[in-house]
């Protein structure tokens, strides 16, 4: 009966460390659970700033075109640059096939 009881005492230990590892776990997982719902609302904080950032961006080259900034300028010309070259290269095909 020795035996038997000190095979029930040995099991008893494991249970409670197992139950102890188990609370611990639990823990954890909650710790990181929360840790997760924070991190989705600080990046949905941060996404929702980016767009309000691009937006008033977008708007602030708008402005700055419409002032004649240098860069917007420099942006219009070449646009218009690659427009003619388009037109050009239109132009010589149809030349050719004429």
């Amino acid at each position: 009966m020795s035996e038997n009881n000190q095979n029930v005492e040995l099991l008893e230990r494991n249970l409670v460390l197992l139950l102890n590892k188990l609370e611990e776990n639990h823990h954890a997982l909650q710790s990181l659970s929360q840790q997760l719902e924070e991190s989705k609302l600080m990046q949905s904080k941060i996404s929702d700033e980016n767009f309000t950032l691009k937006k008033a961006n977008a708007s602030l080259e708008m402005a700055n075109s419409l002032l004649g900034s240098n860069k917007s300028n420099t942006k219009t010309k070449n646009k218009i640059k690659a427009l003619i070259e388009q037109v050009e290269g239109c132009m010589i095909q149809l030349q050719n096939t004429a």
